[in-house]
């Protein structure tokens, strides 16, 4: 809850925080701007006044996921391994913790043509960034090959989150790095390392 005389932008940041989380468990449909704003414990004329909209929050929400994804995968990464154990820990920490719904977010289509091409672009550009730190090139079609081991690469991550948020199916629900990044970096280093 916010309090009272607290920054605008103290109050930006926890809007996005509570609407990543809303969106990401609820879906954009079933969000509500007055569920968020209650949520953060403020007015819900403050997300017309930051955002313009639930569409603008929603934007805000996954240009967030985007900068916190990519602060996490570095372009200077070269080394699939360092980038593996970045990739392991978006999913394995605590189910119902920012990495995980920030992926949830990525999956969870909203029936919103412009909300979705957001969320496309956002997931796009996520694989974009692992297939680039694992030798794709845009320039050099021979590369292709690893965007779509990147692509799959996402798609097992969001896999393991959705097991372990959604279904919340055990033992992977309950499984902590010791048990799941053993696996999951295994997997992950097939699809992303180097073919030669």
């Amino acid at each position: 809850m916010i309090r009272p005389g607290r920054d605008a932008a103290a109050t930006r940041r926890a809007l996005v925080r509570a609407a990543r989380r809303r969106f990401a468990t609820d879906g954009y449909r079933a969000t509500t701007v007055r569920h968020i704003a209650a949520d953060v414990g403020v007015n819900v004329a403050l997300i017309n006044r930051y955002f313009e909209s639930k569409e603008g929050l929603f934007e805000a929400c996954m240009l967030r996921t985007s900068d916190e994804l990519d602060s996490r995968t570095p372009e200077h990464i070269t080394d699939v391994e360092d980038m593996v154990e970045r990739l392991i820990t978006h999913v394995v920490n605590a189910p119902d913790g920012d990495d995980p719904l920030q992926l949830l977010l990525l999956l969870r289509s909203s029936g919103d043509e412009n909300a979705d091409r957001i969320r496309r672009t956002t997931l796009e550009g996520f694989a974009q960034k692992i297939a680039a730190n694992a030798g794709w090139s845009p320039d050099n079609p021979a590369t292709e090959p690893i965007l779509l081991r990147a692509q799959l690469a996402i798609a097992t991550m969001l896999g393991v989150v959705m097991l372990r948020t959604a279904a919340a199916a055990q033992p992977i629900a309950s499984a902590g790095r010791d048990t799941l990044g053993g696996p999951l970096g295994q997997v992950l280093r097939m699809l992303l390392a180097d073919d030669d």
